[in-house]
């Protein structure tokens, strides 16, 4: 906005159609904090969607580093200036919000910020959230004209100003429209996912009916023929096994077909949080998790992890014999998840590597990962146990 009004133009028009370009809601606060942050020159931006509880249900930020971000700690609470933003129909604009009456104060590890710009989201009477911005970089005036020599006492800073303000404006309008699109985007992904359990539950309870069905009269078939067809009742039992491979088989694809509620609702980490919890409790063997700085993924690559660390703990816990297993889920420099499941148990040797395949859902694994668009590692040697490591890049 700083270069002539083309320039400002075309900067307005790839922000508005990054915000359209995506559909889910994380994505699309991520886009619309690091377009005003880009279009007003600010330092620092921020997004926060309130929730019904004093405090923000997401809160995004750009500027702010990873590490200072981990360092600031919990999200804030819906307080002074930001709780303005929230209850206000207009923008805030302020020379200093330190020397404003309704600053509280931040953590010691927060960046300082002198001027400030907020501006609530709002659709109709609906306020989705709110947007801040802190510390206009550039002064006003300066790069007007590029070939000009930078003034040797450049002042003061002016802080933003009534373009910038009209400029935050327009994109909270924009950022409105794109939140409501992902959001009904969402809702109408949850409706499909409800149709999709209920049709998956009624095949699940006709096909696994009928081969139950067929299990127990087999089974009677050859209790009947134990003493006076030994032979014949070899052969019934035989088809028991296989009914019962079969419903075994149905059952699994279904079941890995439906996306875990609690995924939906809690994100990835508090759920393998969770699930590691119950499977510490409900076995003898030591399961721990740790997490780094792992932050919201595609859902499709939240599931992908979720089910590979499902599938790894079901195997260390049931064949590996070892007495501790631990996860771990870190963040890579490219902002996606590295996903690691080791057991200090048994191993197995590479080389057979097939036939383990097919025992431990190998095959599985590495199908949840390429199709996530990730990797899966598998590290084994007999007696110095396994390590499952599965790495996803992220959005």
């Amino acid at each position: 906005m700083h270069n002539g009004p083309c320039t400002g133009l075309a900067a307005v028009s790839s922000a508005l159609l990054a915000m359209s370009r995506h559909l889910e809601v994380h994505d699309v606060l991520r886009t619309i904090v690091a377009s005003a942050r880009e279009l007003l020159d600010a330092e620092y931006a921020a997004l926060g969607v309130p929730d019904d509880h004093g405090g923000f249900a997401q809160f995004v930020v750009d500027g702010v580093s990873e590490e200072q971000w981990r360092r600031i700690g919990p999200l804030p609470r819906q307080h002074g200036i930001l709780a303005a933003m929230l209850h206000q129909d207009g923008p805030e604009r302020l020379a200093d919000v330190r020397r404003d009456p309704r600053f509280g104060g931040w953590p010691a590890a927060h960046p300082e910020m002198a001027d400030f710009l907020g501006m609530p989201i709002r659709d109709g009477e609906e306020t989705l959230g709110a947007l801040f911005l802190a510390n206009k970089r550039t002064p006003e005036g300066a790069g007007d004209d590029p070939g000009a020599p930078a003034p040797a006492d450049p002042g003061p800073r002016r802080g933003f100003t009534d373009e910038d303000e009209e400029l935050l404006s327009l994109l909270a309008q924009h950022a409105a429209l794109a939140l409501t699109n992902a959001r009904l985007y969402e809702r109408g992904r949850e409706l499909t996912i409800a149709e999709e359990r209920s049709r998956l539950a009624h095949e699940l309870h006709d096909a696994v009916s009928q081969k139950l069905f067929s299990l127990r009269l087999t089974a009677q078939a050859a209790a009947t023929l134990v003493d006076r067809d030994p032979a014949r009742a070899k052969g019934e039992l035989q088809q028991v096994a296989a009914l019962a491979a079969e419903a075994a088989d149905e059952l699994r694809a279904a079941v890995t077909e439906l996306r875990p509620a609690a995924l939906d609702e809690d994100g990835l980490v508090a759920t393998l949080r969770n699930h590691v919890r119950v499977l510490d409790r409900a076995h003898e063997a030591h399961v721990t998790f740790t997490c780094d700085g792992v932050r919201a993924l595609p859902a499709a690559q939240e599931e992908a992890v979720l089910r590979v660390a499902q599938e790894a703990l079901h195997n260390a816990l049931r064949h590996s014999g070892s007495d501790r297993v631990e996860v771990t889920l870190a963040r890579t420099p490219q902002g996606g998840a590295v996903l690691r499941v080791r057991d200090r148990g048994r191993g197995f040797t590479p080389s057979t590597v097939r036939t383990a395949g097919r025992h431990l859902g190998l095959v599985s694994m590495r199908d949840r990962a390429s199709g996530a668009g990730g990797r899966l590692d598998v590290r084994s040697e007999p007696g110095t146990g396994t390590t499952i490591e599965m790495e996803v890049p992220g959005g």
